[in-house]
């Protein structure tokens, strides 16, 4: 799974360096698309029910699976990237929020906290450990910050499949939950609202949207459980 892994880290890492204003998501769909094919992979989400798109790029209020658009980015938006790569029977899954131009000290501080949430929770991924020690950690980090955690969208299980058992929830009880085992890789990905927590499908069926139109970021990893802990596979 390192190889896939690779491919969406270093096309993550490209992407976050075209954002500023003026750039559409359309145009960033269009880089990811491309340089997925240089890498002979193939782009996950495109397809994948119906999925019109090899990026989710999802603005401001949008949480998770925001459509590409025309609409070019503002000077202090954010944007969440989230890719994914099939290659040789195996799949890879990241995202990223990036500030475009200069942002609010809030949403500034909004991306720091969903992606230090993200680290908490990929600690806490050890042989040994539950389930739940990996959603506490994430949750009880954001709500110390004064955050909200979307309680309707979840990480999962990857591999063979891009949705795998279990699903991994950004909240719960430490100590319950299934227990964590060498060789289980989880896609950890913290959706983290600036308000709260309740979302909503636009007409679309795809757009997820904070229903009091506050902020949200969103932060993901591959992350392998291995006898000596977990090991981050979207990493450069």
């Amino acid at each position: 799974m390192k190889i896939p892994c690779k491919i969406v880290a270093e096309v993550l890492a490209l992407l976050k360096e075209l954002v500023k204003p003026g750039v559409t998501t359309q145009d960033l769909d269009s880089i990811a698309s491309c340089e997925v094919k240089k890498h002979k992979a193939k782009a996950a989400f495109k397809g994948y029910h119906n999925y019109p798109n090899a990026l989710c790029c999802s603005p401001n209020n949008q949480v998770v699976h925001g459509i590409p658009t025309s609409i070019p980015l503002k000077n202090g938006d954010i944007l969440s990237l989230d890719f994914g790569v099939f290659y040789d029977d195996f799949y890879g899954d990241a995202a990223i929020t990036v500030p475009v131009g200069d942002v609010s000290d809030l949403a500034a501080t909004l991306i720091k906290v969903t992606e230090q949430s993200l680290y908490e929770g990929v600690r806490n991924a050890v042989p040994g450990g539950r389930l739940f020690d990996v959603s506490y950690a994430i949750q009880s980090f954001v709500e110390s910050k004064g955050f909200s955690v979307v309680r309707d969208f979840v990480g999962h299980g990857i591999g063979r499949c891009l949705h795998e058992d279990p699903q991994v929830p950004n909240f719960g009880v430490p100590g319950k939950g299934i227990l964590l085992k060498p060789g289980m890789v989880l896609a950890i990905e913290p959706m983290i609202n600036q308000l709260g927590h309740d979302v909503r499908v636009l007409k679309d069926d795809w757009t997820v949207v904070t229903c009091d139109g506050g902020l949200s970021a969103h932060f993901e990893h591959t992350v392998a459980i291995t006898d000596s802990g977990p090991v981050i596979l979207t990493c450069l």
